[in-house]
Formats: C-alpha cells, sequence, structure tokens
C-alpha cells in the first residue's frame, strides 16, 4: 500500500510538470518533487519512531512558503472556513454580540434581525444553559462559546437565559442562520456638510456597504466625504478596485497587477461611481495595508483627494488561494500591485519575515511616528501625480499629503492598565445592566445622549474603586492627562452597550486629531486646492 501511495505521489508530480510548459525544462523533479515525496516515504518506513505524517506534511509546506515572502500562507482545513469569514461578510450561529463576565456569557446586543432577536433575546441577558449543559464557570472562554453557539444554518439550539432578577431561567429555542459581519461598522455626519465613513476591511460586501452609507449621507446633506482607512489591513483586490471606482471617474486606472508568471492586468473604472465629485480626504497610517494603499495611492495618484496620517504598512503583494485535497488552503503570492503612476509599494522583505514583521516598531525607534523629515525618499522612487505632476513616492508605503504625529499628550501608563486588565469593560457592562432603563427614559434617542450625558465625578469614583480591586495602581497625575480619552471612552462604550459599537465610534472619534484636520482642510477650500496642485 505504501509503495502505491509513493508512485501515486511521483505520477502527480510528474504530470504537473509536464502539464506547465514553461517550467519543464527548467526544473528537474528529481530535486524538488520527486526528492520531497521520496523523503515523506523514507520517513513514514524507516524512521524510529511513530510520526504524525499529516502534521511533518504541514510543517514542510508552511517552511516553503516562509522561505517565499513575508504574506504567502498555509490555512490548514479545518480552519479555512474561520480565516474567510471576515471578507466573506457572514457567518452561521445565533447572532448575539457577546461578552465573559464573571465566568458568565454576557448578551451585550442581538444582531437587528438576526435569529436571537427574533425569539426575544435581549442585551443583558445571561446565557446560563446551552442544551441544557451548564454555560458558566471557569472553562467558559471565547473558544466555548464559540464552539456551542456557532453552527450550520437551519441547525437548533436551546438557550437557558436569566433575564434582571428573576429567579427562573427563560428557555429559548434559536435556529441558527447566516449572520451579517459589517465592514463598515460607522458612519455619520460630522457636521451638516461633512459625512465620515470607516471602512475597517476590504470584505465582499464593502462596496455595497460603502455605497448605502453614502446615499444615506447625501439624503442628510453631505457635500464632502472624510474616508477612514486607518487600521485597514485589507482584503479582497477585486473590493479595493470596485471602492477606487467610487471615486474616480470613467477610464482611470486604479491599479494594475504583475507578476512573473501572471500577465500584467489593468483595473480600469467606468462610469458609475458615486462620489467623483466633492472634496474628499482619506486618512491613513502604519497600519492601512494592502488593498487600503490600493485605494489611497490611486486617489494620490489622480490628484482626487488629499490624504492625511502617517505612511502605510507597505504591501504591495498580490495572494490568490489555491485548495489542497484535504480542504486545506493556501495562500500563494502571485503578483505585485502597482499604483496608477507605477509605483511598486511593497517594501523589502530581504532579511526575511521575522524582520519585516518588525518595522512597526523599527519605525517607532526611528521617530517616524513623530516626524516627517524622519522619512527619506531616494530621488529613484520619485513619481509624479497624473493630475497636477505633484511628487509622490514608492518604495514602501503611501506617504500622506499631511503628515499627522501619533498623539501620545495622554497616554499614559495608568490607561494602558485600564485597558489591559479590561476596567472599562467591565465597569461599563455593570453600569449598564443597573440603569439602562433609566438610560432610555433620560436619552431616549442617542443624539440627546451624546451632547447630554457626562461622566461625572461619582462615577468616575466607582470606576477608580474597581480599577483599584483589579490592581491596577491609580495614579491621580496620569488621571489628569488621560482624563478627557478615560471619560471618552467609557462614555462611548456605554453607548455601544445601550446601542450599537456604531454609537462607541460616533462619541470618542469627536476628539479625533486626524478628523479634525480633516475637516479643517474640507473647509479651506485654498488649502484643499493648493495640496491638490491646483
Amino acid at each position: 500500500m505504501k509503495r502505491v501511495f509513493l508512485i501515486v505521489l511521483l505520477t502527480i508530480s510528474q504530470l504537473c510538470f509536464a502539464q506547465n510548459n514553461q517550467n519543464k525544462n527548467k526544473i528537474n523533479p528529481a530535486e524538488t518533487t520527486q526528492k520531497l515525496a521520496t523523503t515523506m516515504y523514507l520517513i513514514d518506513n524507516f524512521y524510529v519512531d511513530t510520526t504524525n505524517m499529516p502534521k511533518l506534511t504541514e510543517e514542510a509546506i508552511v517552511a516553503m512558503l516562509k522561505a517565499l515572502d513575508p504574506h504567502s500562507a498555509y490555512i490548514a482545513a479545518k480552519d479555512v472556513k474561520k480565516a474567510n469569514e471576515n471578507l466573506e461578510g457572514s457567518f452561521e450561529g445565533i447572532g448575539v454580540t457577546f461578552q465573559i463576565l464573571r465566568d458568565t456569557i454576557l448578551v451585550v446586543s442581538a444582531v437587528p434581525g438576526g435569529p436571537s432577536e427574533r425569539v426575544g433575546i435581549m442585551a443583558g441577558d445571561r446565557i446560563v444553559t446551552i442544551d441544557g449543559e451548564e454555560a458558566f464557570g471557569k472553562k467558559v472562554n471565547n473558544e466555548f462559546v464559540t464552539k456551542h453557539l456557532r453552527g450550520e444554518k437551519g441547525t437548533r439550539v436551546v438557550l437557558g437565559i436569566k433575564r434582571g432578577d428573576d429567579k427562573e431561567l427563560i428557555d429559548f429555542e434559536v435556529i441558527r442562520d447566516k449572520i451579517p459581519l459589517n465592514s463598515i461598522n460607522t458612519y455619520f455626519m460630522v457636521d451638516k456638510r461633512i459625512g465620515y465613513i470607516k471602512l475597517d476591511q476590504f470584505a465582499q460586501q464593502s462596496v455595497d456597504e460603502f455605497e448605502n452609507a453614502l446615499k444615506d449621507l447625501k439624503k442628510q446633506g453631505m457635500k464632502s466625504l472624510i474616508f477612514d482607512l486607518r487600521g485597514n489591513g485589507g482584503g479582497y483586490l477585486q473590493t479595493a478596485f470596485g471602492m477606487g471606482n467610487e471615486f474616480l471617474g470613467s477610464d482611470k486606472t486604479v491599479v494594475f497587477t504583475e507578476g512573473l508568471k501572471s500577465p500584467k492586468q489593468v483595473f480600469s473604472t467606468d462610469k458609475n461611481g458615486n462620489f467623483r465629485d466633492g472634496r474628499l480626504v482619506v486618512l491613513v497610517d502604519e497600519s492601512s495595508a494592502s488593498a487600503s494603499e490600493i485605494v489611497s495611492g490611486a486617489i494620490q495618484d489622480w490628484d482626487r483627494g488629499v490624504l492625511i496620517g502617517r505612511r502605510s504598512f507597505g504591501k504591495g503583494l498580490v495572494q490568490r488561494p489555491f485548495n489542497l485535497p484535504d480542504g486545506a488552503q493556501i495562500r500563494l503570492t502571485t503578483a505585485r500591485y502597482y499604483t496608477p503612476t507605477g509605483r511598486c509599494i511593497q517594501r523589502s522583505y530581504e532579511k526575511g519575515s521575522e524582520d519585516y514583521f518588525k518595522d512597526k516598531v523599527k519605525r517607532l525607534e526611528h521617530g517616524e511616528y513623530y516626524h516627517a523629515d524622519s522619512i527619506q525618499f531616494p530621488d529613484s522612487l520619485k513619481y509624479y501625480t497624473l493630475t497636477s505632476g505633484r511628487t509622490v513616492y514608492g518604495g514602501g508605503g503611501i506617504m500622506p499629503d499631511i503628515f499627522m504625529p501619533l498623539d501620545t499628550t495622554s497616554s499614559t501608563k495608568l490607561l494602558t492598565d485600564l485597558i489591559r486588565k479590561t476596567v472599562f469593560n467591565n465597569y461599563c457592562i455593570d453600569y449598564v445592566l443597573a440603569n439602562r432603563e433609566q438610560i432610555h427614559k433620560d436619552y431616549p434617542e442617542f443624539e440627546k445622549f451624546n451632547k447630554k450625558f457626562e461622566v461625572d465625578d461619582a462615577m468616575i469614583a466607582e470606576f477608580k474603586k474597581l480599577a483599584e480591586s483589579k490592581g491596577v495602581k491609580w495614579d491621580n497625575d496620569q488621571f489628569e492627562r488621560s482624563e478627557m480619552w478615560i471619560k471618552l471612552r467609557i462614555k462611548g462604550m456605554i453607548a455601544q452597550d445601550v446601542w450599537n459599537i456604531d454609537k462607541y465610534y460616533q462619541v470618542v472619534l469627536k476628539e479625533d486629531k486626524m478628523i479634525q484636520k480633516a475637516v479643517e482642510v474640507i473647509n479651506s477650500k485654498k488649502e484643499y486646492n493648493n495640496i491638490l496642485g491646483k
């Protein structure tokens, strides 16, 4: 049987090379596929101890891909579905946002229109049993919840819910369904004429989400837009092209891709963009990568809008998924992408993956997050925009038109410890559990809450007490430095628990210095046009 296994492996390998006319005369199978298959055969038949051949195979694949570039990757069969969920825009489950509070599953919110909301599960409910099994205690963690609450569409689960002070559990039968995952967590009007949209990733449905948000904002009077790509690590190339199409006139290149074995492919716009006019500011930072750089690079190259922030990540490699026989998947780098002017913004990875992914730390140590002049671009990487001829650079990320340093004025060890030890999370959940009805009574609409609600001294005293009980050393000087952000974060997280995550962003972003700068630039026609060379 094992001889048959080896023969099959060798035959498949030889057939693959025979079908590839480009490579069959360049690569000797005896030095590659036959060598690998023979090694596996020898280990399986002659190694001194029992071996786990599937695990060895996976480790060999991972090592090979790691030797290529930092972004080619292997995904085990059991992880493929989960890895694709965010980008595909949905998963199958009961449709709740939850927190684990003191070893108990607390429902923060039920997805509107989802299976849990349909049967009457509410924010503040505690899930105590799942199909008769106890769902509390030390065994409860994120993995436990995912395993028990997610499942195939149409399957049934019975939840034992403790609601408020009720002594008896309430049983809810929930039929699992597809639950949408939004890539736009928030959009709103900054003022009467400027809209704001934050895109977290480039998923399958992102363009549709963007168009719906845009339509709503236009109804509210939007004339100019702040498009926030900070922290957006990318996603689908096709979605990036679709998003670029929203901003540019017809027949303009958004991006082109090319690789040694991948012919040049140009992605050009049609006439269907929904925001081709109006002032546009795009926000980027060191975590804006891949698809985010495609869109921001195209907007910059065509002088369509102003980029504000810090130099982006610098990922210009395109991965294509290939399925393996056991259901696993390889995401293999097949091409590089280039902005319309021809900039390849992929930064160097010659020193290996480990050094490559330390780049953010190196930028911090080099002072790049605080001083624009610490970034030096050689003349060999100089390009010129396609409308006004402004100078832009390739060679590692998109450099914005206006540099905004990392804001550390309110950053303290106290603030970091409060976040790290989940003080904000626990305080806000408890506060909402105790005050939800009163909040709804006093603030029937979020807009009133946002204008009128204040985190007072009594709340801070309780917050401090909880922090100290969790081992946080309270320093009054540090509190004074971080007070605004501590209060803003508490207010935002209360809004999130009472309404949804969209409201959290609306609370905290009003003090965001990049957004304030974007508003300033949009409102100054002279400055906006000068930046774009008009």
